[in-house]
């Protein structure tokens, strides 16, 4: 028995284009123009997959959907010309596969329907838990080899390290790594960013203060300094401290020794100084906005991050790595790029570094609607649903295309445009294939040979 695709619309003329297209995609289809009819076609058969509205007369296409996945029947996809926040996020929440608003492209619908057709056996298949590092501090580059040598060879030491680096790419994991593999590995590690503190509070932050210390300290409180004993403090963009608790810290870090704000004891601590800065400290201190003197007492031992584009070839492990974490932290189905895109992932411009590549994978984690990340799910499907240029996804289309040495390019493209510019007249005329040639500005017999022509190449 074929299985069916099961089309649930009240709008004949958004079913028949649906259908036919689907149909010219090699799929079976059953249409319905009512929640009733499918309720009593179940008593029956099952589909392959669902499409259905949302707002029809009678019974809408979500209580439909709730009741579909009591039953464990799906996948369903959700079409809608309401896209409102509350009704997506409803029909996502009910158990959608994907949402598709209207008027959609045919194209789009049809592949939407393949790929959940193809994510069956992946929904169905029993989760398998993905052995993950516990730190994204990953990389096979040359550069990435030589951070890992210093980390393997200063870890052990007590000597205090400054990390430099452009933003986002990894300081904080390189000094997680740094007191994970030394001696204090079991006492605390505690990061603080110095410039996201305001000045008049970040000695209180990091030496603490005592009760009646200033407006507001109605008790004794211990600062940065205290919670890191006998472990790591990690002092995150040390290079925008200001100047008055630079000498502070320099005095903290010469003999060992501080006061809380307010107080009177004197504190002994054992604190090793992991520090670090996007800035050129050098220049700073040549501008007279750094000691020179805290700056060598920090860099005992200098650990320079590359950036991204330096390392490109570590792109695709990393891209994998955190689209697996994404898909474990969020509680979602594990998803896996494909070859296409994952080289278009490796192409891509990262100036927010390894943050941003991050940030993207757990994006396409949430977003992407299958179990396959395609080209087209890396932002040029966005760039057209907000009413960006065309042109943009026809060029991100072209770039892969070529990159994977296909042949044929102008010809696929120019039939693709034609296709698409027909079938979307054809669903804003209800199938009437006069006016749809009409509002386009071409005879119905061109608008008739090209379909046949799309047909009889797709069987």
């Amino acid at each position: 028995m074929v299985e069916e695709i099961w089309l649930v619309d009240d709008d004949r003329g958004v079913r028949y284009v649906l259908a036919e297209a689907l149909r010219d995609a090699g799929l079976a289809v059953r249409e319905f123009s009512e929640v009733a009819s499918v309720r009593a076609a179940l008593q029956e058969a099952r589909p392959a997959l669902l499409l259905t509205d949302v707002r029809m007369p009678g019974e809408d296409g979500l209580g439909l959907l709730g009741e579909l996945q009591a039953q464990g029947i799906g996948p369903v996809i959700v079409m809608s010309a309401y896209t409102d926040v509350a009704t997506t996020a409803a029909a996502y929440r009910a158990g959608a596969v994907d949402y598709l608003a209207k008027p959609f492209d045919l194209d789009q619908a049809v592949t939407a329907v393949q790929r959940a057709l193809a994510d069956v056996p992946a929904r169905h298949a029993p989760a398998i838990e993905v052995a993950l590092p516990s730190h994204a501090l990953l990389g096979d580059s040359a550069p990435m080899r030589e951070v890992f040598r210093l980390i393997g060879r200063v870890a052990a030491s007590d000597l205090n390290v400054l990390i430099t680096g452009e933003t986002g790419t990894g300081k904080e994991l390189v000094a997680r790594a740094l007191h994970d593999e030394s001696a204090r590995r079991g006492k605390p590690f505690v990061a603080l960013n110095t410039a996201a503190i305001p000045s008049e509070l970040l000695e209180s932050e990091l030496f603490g203060h005592e009760a009646g210390a200033f407006t507001g300290a109605v008790r004794r409180v211990a600062g940065r300094f205290e919670q890191a004993e006998g472990g790591t403090l990690f002092l995150d963009e040390i290079g925008d401290m200001p100047l008055a608790l630079q000498t502070r810290l320099l005095r903290v870090l010469a003999g060992g020794e501080f006061y809380r704000v307010g107080g009177r004891e004197l504190i002994r601590g054992n604190v090793r100084i992991v520090a670090a800065t996007h800035q050129d400290l050098a220049t700073r201190v040549a501008a007279g906005q750094f000691r020179a003197d805290l700056m060598h007492r920090l860099d005992v031992v200098r650990i320079e991050l590359p950036s991204l584009r330096t390392r490109r070839s570590d792109i695709p492990l990393l891209a994998q790595h955190f689209l697996a974490a994404a898909a474990q932290q969020l509680k979602l189905a594990p998803k896996r790029f494909s070859r296409a895109a994952l080289k278009l992932v490796a192409q891509r411009d990262y100036p927010g570094n390894v943050r941003e590549l991050e940030n993207l994978c757990r994006r396409l984690a949430v977003i992407a609607a299958g179990s396959e990340i395609l080209p087209g799910d890396l932002g040029a499907s966005a760039k057209v649903a907000s009413g960006g240029e065309w042109t943009d996804a026809l060029r991100d289309w072209a770039v892969t295309a070529l990159a994977d040495g296909e042949a044929d390019i102008h010809a696929r493209a120019r039939e693709a445009l034609d296709q698409t510019l027909l079938q979307a007249a054809l669903l804003a005329h209800e199938g009437h294939r006069q006016n749809a040639a009409q509002a386009l500005g071409v005879g119905r017999n061109t608008l008739t040979r090209k379909l046949g022509a799309s047909r009889s190449r797709r069987h």
